[in-house]
């Protein structure tokens, strides 16, 4: 007998906190070693099937963040959150504690950040 096992998807958003980022005085102070560690750790990450990583999100200070307020637009220079995600991806996993799982591998949650983790639903 054949069971199909219906996947719930995630979505995982990264915010990078202290992480050190390429080009920034704390991503020149790791050995050319460590850089590459990083970066392989994430190639890694989206090839792991049910992965797929979100596009490339530009830097904070560059994000713009709309609000209607008394029907009137209202525009903000930077994000919403005092830290804004600095990525993000959708992953397809049987459980909660297999995106936890994969999470806890994103390097920017041991190197100063966060992963948040959120069920993806469907509302309408």
């Amino acid at each position: 007998m054949w069971v199909e096992v219906n996947d719930m998807k995630f979505v995982l958003l990264v915010y990078q906190g202290s992480t050190p980022l390429p080009g920034s005085d704390r991503w020149k102070a790791l050995s050319e070693a460590e850089q590459k560690t990083i970066y392989a750790d994430y190639a890694e990450l989206n090839k792991i099937e049910g992965m797929t990583p979100g596009l490339p999100l530009g830097l904070p200070d560059a994000a713009r963040t709309v609000q209607v307020r008394d029907g009137k637009t209202q525009v903000k220079n930077g994000t919403y959150q005092a830290e804004g995600a600095g990525g993000f991806a959708v992953y397809e996993a049987e459980s909660m504690e297999a995106a936890i799982a994969l999470a806890a591998r994103i390097p920017a949650a041991r190197l100063g950040g966060a992963v948040e983790i959120r069920p993806a639903e469907k509302y309408w």
